[in-house]
């Protein structure tokens, strides 16, 4: 049987690199309690969450009926979000907010948890704590835990799965449980997930009297593993099974639901030949084996193939591998922006056709950048090829890191590739695009997603098997892995910034074999070690043999400066190149080269590119100055005139990485840059 590898446990790792030192210690530092701030809904002029308000209220109500309270349930009018009128009190006892509010509740505290692994925080602790005992009062005898039904109207629970995000909700309490499972020992959200699990399970299957249901918004599917593999319990797993090979059956149940509504309104009922065009959005369109192509809301699809891929390597499933590779060809290959980014229209949020990847209106949300991550890590578990780290790698620096400003206390939810504000302040088309990042969003599911992400970034940077470990990403630190039954510390030291990766093995007979990735951005790897040449297998160089204390490898990975085009059949991108050096997708703002972007033209065959290390918002990063041509503007009376060469200027173009920009004051942005 194939052996996978397995992420190392956060306490196995620490991470001592500067440049991801620094992210994740601004989560620790900032995000996390300007986080907490705004789920209590105290930072001024943001938008409010309303997600410990509902747990209050649920709690509250809790409190209610074991003293033998009556309480009437407030009419459920079936609204997606509340919110108290203009100039109204908000009511104590009401919920407000969008349906999946809980889960921004739970994103945070499984970022808290992961925190406490690296740096043990008694006071922050404490206060993870006390929101974790207000999850669980606010818990329903049977098990039942979502605010918005439990304070709506309980009798609605699991009436519209399609849209109201319960096993959404679920599915991120799982995360987090888990994560404060291992983080400190205890067991209250632990039970808690469990007991909702099995309140699902007994609501929601092929037995008689429940609803052969599935999740609209996926990621319970990643989080029912996640509790089977932290508890051992074969349930979890079932459960996850039934709703990856329901997905997509007929009779398609949420057209039966969308029926159910209908007839409400006395309408006439969908054909059943309907579900394909109504269920993309949801990839319930057809059963998951036979998907291959990445369609419809692309954070829900992240989640899904990721849910898929566990399943896969849990249940050795060669059918459901298959759907995942395929679709992880359709995403990278043809649907991908070269940030990482994926979803590239507004409408529904979603995945467009192939090689549709505008610019300007680009939707590319932080959360399916976090999701394609989680994505690459688990096909990297099944098979460690190069090209999932390679994309892991990208989506992480570039999109990820560009959802969070570098003090860690504004956001994007959107990252588009080219950005002029005035279009995103007067075009109706832009509303989505924001050309400063926010403080908060009533939707605030990028934030804490971005927290949770890099909270736990060890368990991205390497794997294991009994008797292989792989580097992944290159990051200083310390990991304690196990090879052949005896164990054995990786000393990885700073560096990789410079093109430099070096690794002291301590050990004391510890067999088998460390790889090292091969980075798609190096053009001319090389290396050494104390265990000899080292084998490239699928992008890794694989060393093998005893290890002992003073064995080494080095790597050099010299950073260089490139210029890419897009597939010809991106129209957006035509005439036009993108700048990447190393890992970083490079772009021009009007901070450094003024306004009028689109009137730069850069030079790929005669870059001349000058790179120098310049500070920005406390970060050393990397800053490039390349040979380009400011196009002149041409002040004609008419808004159209004869065709002529207009003259040009040579000048020298500057490019900072994507994910910084915006830092320095809001203005004009671009990757794809003129070359014609």
């Amino acid at each position: 049987m194939k052996e996978y590898t397995k992420p190392l446990n956060l306490n196995q790792v620490r991470i001592s690199d500067t440049f991801w030192k620094h992210e994740m210690e601004l989560v620790r530092t900032r995000m996390i309690p300007y986080q907490w701030e705004a789920l209590n809904d105290r930072v001024p002029d943001a938008a409010p969450s309303w997600c410990v308000h509902n747990f209050r209220a649920a709690a509250r109500l809790q409190a209610r009926r074991r003293a033998g309270e009556n309480w009437q349930y407030e009419v459920w009018k079936g609204t997606f979000e509340t919110l108290p009128r203009d100039g109204e009190q908000p009511d104590d006892n009401a919920f407000y907010g969008f349906v999946f509010q809980d889960s921004d509740m739970y994103k945070w505290l499984e970022a808290v948890s992961y925190s406490l692994v690296q740096h043990p925080d008694p006071e922050l602790e404490k206060t993870a704590a006390e929101a974790v005992e207000l999850v669980c009062s606010a818990q329903d005898p049977d098990g039942y835990l979502d605010t918005f039904y439990i304070l709506k109207n309980r009798r609605g629970a699991f009436s519209n799965l399609k849209d109201h995000h319960e096993l959404y909700c679920f599915g991120h309490l799982t995360e987090a449980a888990v994560a404060w499972h291992q983080a400190t020992g205890r067991t209250d959200l632990l039970e808690a997930a469990e007991k909702f699990a099995d309140c699902i399970a007994a609501h929601i299957g092929l037995g008689e009297g429940k609803k052969p249901g599935y999740p609209g918004h996926e990621i319970a599917e990643m989080g029912l593993l996640r509790l089977y593999e932290e508890t051992g319990e074969e349930r979890f797993l079932d459960q996850c099974r039934y709703f990856l090979n329901q997905r997509g059956q007929k009779p398609h149940v949420f057209l039966e639901e969308v029926n159910a509504e209908r007839a409400k309104k006395e309408e006439k009922p969908l054909p059943e030949e309907e579900d394909k065009k109504l269920f993309a959005y949801y990839q319930a369109h057809e059963p998951v084996r036979q998907q291959k192509e990445a369609v419809g809301h692309a954070v829900r699809a992240m989640y899904l193939y990721s849910g898929m891929a566990d399943l896969a390597r849990l249940d050795g499933d060669a059918e459901m591998l298959s759907a995942c590779e395929a679709l992880w060809k359709s995403t990278t290959r043809d649907k991908m922006y070269i940030t990482g980014g994926v979803g590239a229209t507004h409408v529904g949020e979603a995945f467009s056709r192939r090689f549709d990847l505008p610019n300007d209106t680009a939707y590319s949300e932080t959360c399916a950048a976090v999701g394609l991550v989680f994505f690459a890590r688990r096909m990297l578990q099944i098979a460690p090829k190069s090209e999932y780290a390679d994309v892991m790698e990208r989506a992480l620096i570039n999109t990820v890191l560009a959802g969070m400003a570098m003090d860690g206390q504004s956001f994007f939810y959107v990252n588009p590739l080219e950005v002029e504000p005035e279009a995103c302040r007067t075009d109706k088309r832009l509303d989505h695009v924001k050309p400063v990042r926010q403080k908060w969003f009533g939707c605030a599911c990028c934030p804490p997603n971005v927290a949770r992400l890099l909270s736990s970034l060890p368990q991205y940077a390497m794997t294991a098997s009994e008797d292989s470990v792989y580097v992944h990403l290159y990051m200083a630190a310390d990991a304690e892995v196990t090879l052949g039954g005896k164990k054995a510390v990786l000393h990885v030291r700073d560096g990789w910034m410079n093109g430099k990766v070096h690794i002291d093995v301590e050990s004391d007979g510890a067999c088998g074999a460390l790889c090292v990735r091969l980075p798609s951005w190096c053009s001319n790897p090389s290396w050494k070690s104390t265990k000899g040449e080292g084998v490239v297998e699928n992008g890794y160089v694989k060393f093998c043999g005893e290890w002992k204390t003073g064995d080494s490898v080095d790597l050099e990975l010299p950073f260089s400066v490139m210029c890419l085009k897009a597939d010809w059949r991106v129209r957006e991108d035509a005439g036009k190149a993108a700048v990447q050096y190393g890992p970083f997708v490079m772009c021009t703002e009007e901070k450094d080269n003024g306004k009028d972007l689109h009137m730069l033209k850069i030079c790929p065959d005669s870059l001349d590119a000058k790179v120098r290390t310049e500070t920005i918002c406390g970060m050393d990063l990397p800053v490039m100055d390349v040979h380009g041509k400011q196009i002149s503007r041409e002040n004609d009376d008419a808004l159209y005139t004869p065709w002529h060469r207009s003259q040009e200027e040579d000048t020298r173009v500057t490019l900072v990485p994507y994910f910084a920009w915006g830092n320095r004051g809001g203005g004009e942005m671009r990757v794809w840059q003129r070359t014609e």
